[in-house]
């Protein structure tokens, strides 16, 4: 059930702003948000080896969600933590139409595109602006989702520099009604002690390639458990 908002080139200070919680099963091993040896500025999933989100000094970065669709996940299928890490690697998403369904938000210095494989596989340019990511069709975002981008937007709107207004609307807990999930999982942010948001991410890009990457993670009571903070320069 994981939600991101991602603005691309949408203010003059910024050349992107991603905001993002990832939900999963807190039994899942995971590792923090750290500097991989192959330069990738990301955090692991310890089950599949990929991870969910990620950037690196060469101004590449991909966010990966789950898209819900009745008959899957299927256990046979290709996990798609690949899709990030060969992307930062800088390969094309590897046979995007093995894996279960998926969201895959992907973006260099100057482009940014949404890739998903269903119904096919589709790979749609993105404008500057604001877009939004979440477990439902690209093209009909979710309640939640849409909460997400109006945050970031007016924090835009405000000139903000501050992540502190960004970690708040991630941690929004307000049950939304309407489409999209079903009300346990319509937060933004989820508290539940088997499935619920493992982690928050704040990644701010400014227009001359300064960077930083905040991560807050949560147990399964929604307590903070850790955060790391990494500043690089991209190119």
């Amino acid at each position: 059930m994981c939600v991101a908002a991602a603005a691309f080139r949408a203010h003059p200070r910024w050349r992107l702003v991603v905001i993002g919680n990832r939900d999963e099963f807190h039994e899942r091993p995971t590792a923090p948000l750290a500097r991989w040896k192959n330069g990738v500025i990301a955090g692991r999933d310890l089950q599949a080896g990929g991870t969910w989100l990620g950037v690196n000094e060469a101004g590449r970065f991909a966010l990966v969600t789950n898209l819900r669709v009745d008959g899957y996940p299927r256990a046979e299928l290709a996990s798609r933590g690949a899709l990030v890490t060969d992307w930062l690697a800088g390969l094309e998403p590897p046979a995007p139409e093995t894996m279960n369904p998926f969201n895959l938000f992907m973006a260099d210095p100057d482009t940014a595109w949404h890739l998903t494989n269903h119904p096919e596989v589709r790979r749609l340019p993105l404008a500057p602006g604001i877009h939004g990511l979440s477990n439902g069709p690209h093209e009909q975002p979710w309640a939640k989702t849409r909460a997400l981008e109006s945050a970031l937007g007016a924090w835009l709107e405000a000139g903000g520099t501050d992540p502190a207004p960004l970690f708040a609307a991630l941690a929004d807990r307000t049950e939304r009604a309407g489409d999209g999930p079903e009300p346990r999982f319509s937060p933004v942010f989820i508290r539940n002690p088997l499935y619920g948001t493992r982690c928050s991410t704040v990644l701010l890009i400014a227009a001359d390639g300064t960077a930083r990457i905040i991560e807050r993670r949560f147990d399964a009571d929604g307590e903070t458990t850790g955060e790391t903070e990494i500043a690089f320069t991209t190119t």
